[in-house]
């Protein structure tokens, strides 16, 4: 269980989970926990009844079940770079304009049928309720919740997180980030509703092989990818809904790419993961609308830094690789774009540090907008992990915060 596993020698640090062995891992520091619940300060109480009530009123898919409730990440984001109360509540006004309420759905699920409907999320408000169900047994110990259907078992649902475009993952990262009950049994929700094929990946071993042309950059990977003619002319048009045919049509090559990655200094490789997520944003960017669907390789990317240093040790190569293959997955079916690192490099911020970035998040044009929210915080706490990067970042953030005018990207499919 989670409780005999975590030390709580720092009430405002996320509780550390020591099982796992100690070989390959990443030695970085937990975030700050900020505790909504017992916090007295009016923007916490805020956040915690505006995240209880998205929980009750809505569903986590969306639209034909097809679009993720994006209110736990955009109000968290906002809260951590400082918004005021009439912020948060303006955010929630915004965001629920397009939510749906729940919908029953067509059963119930329970401890001996929980997995025969994985994948359907038809089911999104039973597991919802069968995990609340769940927090009875443990004492409403959400850790312990997690942690079962986390990493036990078979096929543990720690390696079905990309699923839905990395939404399980995400949404996982900010619950243990604010410490939120809902947003954790929310995260569940989402990684059953969403689980697909993906998983098998990191499940099935022998997936796995070695590579002779291998490398320790992910920039320099994708690099290669971009410059592969098996890849090329496959797609007409960029959207997620290539990834499935890629997949379907392209696997070998696609897990080529993924086991070129060789992970044999697990800090600093996933440090110029990190890296990789903002420049693949950032720096891929042309003149008009950023990439919907590449953001989220930054958001996913700073979700799997909040969850490394308390999951067990032992999946942390794994989470790290899972990440990876939403990466190659995603590049390829938004049509490899370019990427340029002089675009952040040799960006002039002109005077504007993290204090502008913060303040265009939380008061500027966008700031009513989830990803522009979450893509800037997710800069800004690379930053403060990764001191040595001459400034990358801040230039990142900045660049990304002073063009962006909307999203583009998309699918027909995906825009009708």
């Amino acid at each position: 269980m989670f409780s005999s596993f975590f030390t709580y020698s720092n009430p405002f640090r996320l509780p550390r989970l020591l099982g796992g062995d100690s070989g390959s891992f990443v030695n970085i520091k937990p975030v700050t926990v900020h505790h909504i619940e017992t916090s007295q300060a009016k923007s916490s109480r805020t956040l915690k009844h505006l995240i209880k009530l998205n929980h009750v009123n809505h569903a986590i898919v969306y639209h034909h079940l097809q679009f993720h409730n994006h209110m736990p990440h955009i109000l968290g984001s906002a809260y951590l770079l400082g918004a005021k109360p009439d912020h948060l509540r303006a955010i929630y006004d915004e965001e629920a304009k397009d939510l749906e309420a729940w919908k029953d759905s067509p059963g119930e699920v329970s401890d001996f049928d929980w997995r025969d409907f994985l994948g359907d999320r038809r089911y999104q408000r039973a597991y919802v309720d069968f995990f609340e169900d769940q927090l009875v047994l443990v004492g409403y110990d959400w850790h312990k919740v997690l942690e079962k259907f986390l990493f036990q078992g078979k096929e543990p649902l720690i390696n079905a997180l990309i699923g839905g475009l990395g939404h399980p993952l995400i949404h996982l990262g900010y619950a243990y980030e604010i410490s939120s009950r809902e947003i954790a049994m929310e995260a569940l929700g989402l990684a059953t509703t969403s689980y697909n094929f993906l998983h098998k990946y990191l499940d099935d071993p022998s997936y796995t092989k070695p590579c002779n042309n291998s490398s320790q950059s992910p920039l320099e990977i994708l690099c290669r990818i971009r410059a592969d003619k098996r890849f090329d002319n496959i797609f007409e048009i960029e959207g997620s809904d290539n990834i499935e045919t890629l997949f379907q049509n392209h696997e070998a090559a696609v897990l080529e790419y993924w086991n070129t990655w060789q992970i044999t200094d697990p800090t600093g490789d996933f440090e110029a993961s990190q890296r990789a997520a903002a420049a693949l944003l950032v720096a891929s960017h042309k003149p008009g609308h950023y990439d919907f669907f590449i953001v989220h390789l930054l958001t996913t990317s700073h979700a799997v830094r909040i969850l490394l240093p308390i999951i067990p040790r032992k999946y942390h190569v794994a989470l790290i690789r899972q990440w990876w293959l939403l990466t190659i997955a995603v590049y390829v079916a938004q049509l490899r774009p370019e990427i340029l690192l002089t675009r952040i490099t040799d960006y002039d911020v002109k005077g504007k540090d993290w204090a502008w970035a913060d303040k265009e998040a939380t008061e500027g044009k966008f700031a009513l907008d989830a990803h522009y929210v979450k893509a800037i915080r997710a800069m800004k706490e690379a930053a403060r992990d990764w001191e040595n990067d001459e400034g990358f970042y801040r230039k990142a953030a900045v660049r990304f915060a002073a063009e962006f005018e909307g999203w583009g990207g998309f699918g027909l499919s995906t825009m009708n």
